[in-house]
This record gives structure tokens, C-alpha cells and sequence, in this order.
């Protein structure tokens, strides 16, 4: 199991798109669940982007256009850092 760390630029970011997403409890709590059992889980489409604030991190699908920016913590790889969380496309997108 993994352990996710909700920086608090991710926390405030995931407030505001909550309701602009309209994204339901269940399916961040779905993809909250996966990134902790296995965050390379088919479902969580995972690969490596390069983020507009963070550099070289990972990528996951939400939902539809929405997607979660993490990094492994330098320190304990099984620690996964919660970044960003963002639209893939559009200009307010979380990578390039």
C-alpha cells in the first residue's frame, strides 16, 4: 500500500474543481483508492508528463478530462506526493 500526501496546493486546487467538474466523492475516492493499492492501475492510465510547475512527474485520470499530477517522495518511495490536480487539455491544463 501506498500513502498519499494532499499538498495543500492540491488541496486547494481540488476545492475549486470539485465543483467545477462537477466530480462526485465517488470517483475521486475511486481514484484515490487505486494510486493507494497500485498506481499504475490500467483504470488510472499513469504515465509520465512534464508539469507546468513541477517538472518531470507522474499523470492520472480522474475522470474524462480531469487529472492528478504526483510524484513519488524522494524519501520513501512507497509516499506518493498529490501535486496538482487539473484539466489534461484546454489552457488551464496541469502539463504540456
Amino acid at each position: 500500500m501506498y500513502k498519499l500526501i494532499y499538498t495543500k496546493p492540491f488541496q486547494k486546487e481540488l476545492k475549486k474543481l470539485i465543483s467545477k467538474f462537477r466530480i462526485t466523492e465517488e470517483k475521486l475516492g475511486k481514484t484515490f483508492s487505486l494510486l493507494e493499492s497500485n498506481p499504475f492501475h490500467p483504470f488510472l492510465k499513469t504515465h509520465q508528463v512534464e508539469s507546468k510547475h513541477f517538472g518531470k512527474t507522474w499523470s492520472s485520470r480522474v475522470d474524462g478530462d480531469l487529472r492528478i499530477i504526483w510524484n513519488f517522495d524522494n524519501d520513501d518511495q512507497i509516499k506518493i506526493l498529490l501535486l496538482d490536480i487539473g484539466g489534461h487539455s484546454g489552457k488551464d491544463k496541469v502539463y504540456n
